[in-house]
């Protein structure tokens, strides 16, 4: 019978009955809306309108200008393949070979991957949990009493059943871990572009030094050929007594020395041979690469403002995401200080004997909220606190340093492409004048006007000169190598 002070639940309205789960479903919106996760704004740093060394590098041919009727706007865009630039079938071949077979990029690749996996594993925290669980047990209850005779009982049970949780992301702790996880990944993905375009740099680097060893002893060994026939001139002239011995034995030695760095310079394209094939990812034993002594020429680079730099370095996009990571990582630090609630219910069957175990006696079922709050631990939540505010300084810190560093690269290696192209002009002409003394010594020495210590020195001079030009053209294509791949970098930032 109802009591006569409470109206039976038929007459209670339905809205009415539906009020506390309302009020219970607003109350949990509210608590949902009230995120510990902080805004995340990207760290500033300033970046000027134009590079300090562009307008010489322009005038020096390395940095090419922007274009008629592109106003406010550069050059042409660096190609994605940007080695392309050089026109050098075999580079292209080798880089093609590197991007499937080096390990660098194979460790970043994996790097990626366990990246993305932690984004997954931290988006199914977010969700409910379900589970299943099966037992049977035996067991003894009772004593025995002081005649002798025994209480004991001994019961079997057998258990089965389902069992559920969910934990309601009220403050942001695991969204903000998702999210640190989801900026972590896209750092990963930045440096595994950043290690291909290091590995790209660096192929093309060894090959242009290789290419250098390559030229270098092909000078000696035409220098050599040159130093023979005239140490076998010398001779000839003792033999006739118009040269002393002294004569002859700096002819050999010239001769001999030149030998040792021709060894050197085939020695130096051997290892560069073996490094060649590591980048690869190939054995040294099985690489082997055709000698042509042949130095590419420099391509003249793109132009690119400093802002544009920023959206094309893969270590710069890294170093960001590495920040907006840290930021989220506050947010989950701070979400310790306030209660978790946890949703949890359990359901199955529960009896002695197995046959009858799915019958309606021995069903069981429980629901209910968990809340969990530390209210003392020494201070640790907020040194953790703390210490996430710390971490995302240095994220910040090292995004800055890192902007700082690729500016200064590409300065650095606009001011030294510019004065090794000016060299590379300068040392040729050395190299001309070097060759007309050494052609005007000769034919006095063969005249018999200046002593061999003439001939020698004019010949080391035109040996020296060719050499010299050689490096310059080598630092020049590293310098303009290195300002390629400071501006060829790209990603895609879409959804960031």
């Amino acid at each position: 019978m109802t009591p006569p002070n409470r109206p039976p639940s038929s007459a209670i309205p339905a809205a009415l009955r539906c009020v506390p789960t309302l009020l219970a479903v607003s109350a949990l919106a509210v608590l949902a809306a009230c995120s510990t996760q902080p805004g995340y704004e990207r760290p500033t740093q300033t970046v000027p309108a134009h590079y300090k060394e562009a307008l010489a590098a322009t005038a020096g041919g390395i940095w090419q200008p922007a274009q008629a009727g592109q106003a406010g706007q550069q050059g042409a865009e660096v190609p994605a393949a940007w080695w392309t630039l050089y026109g050098d079938t075999t580079l292209n071949t080798l880089q093609e070979q590197a991007a499937s077979g080096n390990q660098n990029i194979a460790l970043s690749l994996a790097r990626l991957r366990a990246a993305q996996a932690a984004v997954a594993s931290s988006r199914a925290s977010q969700g409910p949990t379900l589970g299943t669980s099966a037992s049977t047990s035996r067991a003894r209850s009772g004593s025995q009493a002081a005649d002798g005779s025994s209480t004991a009982r001994i019961s079997t049970s057998h258990s089965i059943g389902l069992n559920a949780s969910w934990e309601l992301d009220l403050w942001g702790r695991i969204a903000g871990t998702v999210d640190a996880a989801r900026a972590s990944a896209q750092a990963s993905a930045d440096d595994l572009a950043a290690a291909r375009l290091s590995v790209q740099a660096s192929v093309a680097q060894t090959y242009f030094s290789l290419r250098a060893a390559e030229a270098n002893a092909q000078i000696l060994r035409e220098t050599l050929q040159a130093y023979d026939r005239s140490w076998e001139l010398t001779r000839n002239r003792q033999q006739a007594g118009v040269a002393s011995v002294a004569d002859v034995a700096q002819a050999e030695s010239q001769y001999k020395s030149t030998q040792v760095q021709l060894l050197e310079s085939e020695s130096s394209r051997t290892q560069l041979e073996h490094a060649l094939a590591a980048l690869l990812g190939q054995a040294p034993a099985s690489f082997s690469l055709p000698a042509t002594g042949t130095l590419p020429q420099p391509p003249v680079v793109p132009a690119q403002l400093p802002s544009q730099l920023l959206e094309r370095r893969p270590d710069i996009a890294a170093a960001e995401r590495r920040v907006a990571a840290a930021n989220a990582q506050i947010g989950v630090a701070q979400a310790a200080f306030f209660p978790a609630l946890t949703l949890s219910g359990t359901a199955g069957y529960r009896g002695s004997e197995l046959s009858n175990l799915f019958n309606a006696p021995n069903l069981f079922w429980s629901l209910g909220p968990q809340l969990a709050l530390s209210l003392f631990d020494g201070g640790a939540r907020t040194a953790a606190v703390e210490s996430a505010r710390a971490a995302n300084e240095q994220a910040a810190a090292t995004y800055r340093q890192t902007v700082l560093t690729a500016l200064q690269e590409v300065e650095d290696n606009l001011t030294a492409a510019t004065a090794l192209a000016q060299e590379q002009q300068l040392q040729t002409e050395a190299l001309a004048a070097a060759q007309r003394a050494l052609d005007v010594v000769s034919n006095q020495y063969r005249a018999g006007t200046v002593g061999y210590l003439n001939v020698i020195t004019a010949q080391a001079s035109v040996l020296s000169a060719q050499r010299s030009l050689i490096d310059v053209r080598s630092r020049r294509l590293a310098a303009v190598n290195t300002l390629l791949k400071n501006v060829a970098g790209r990603w895609e930032v879409e959804g960031r």
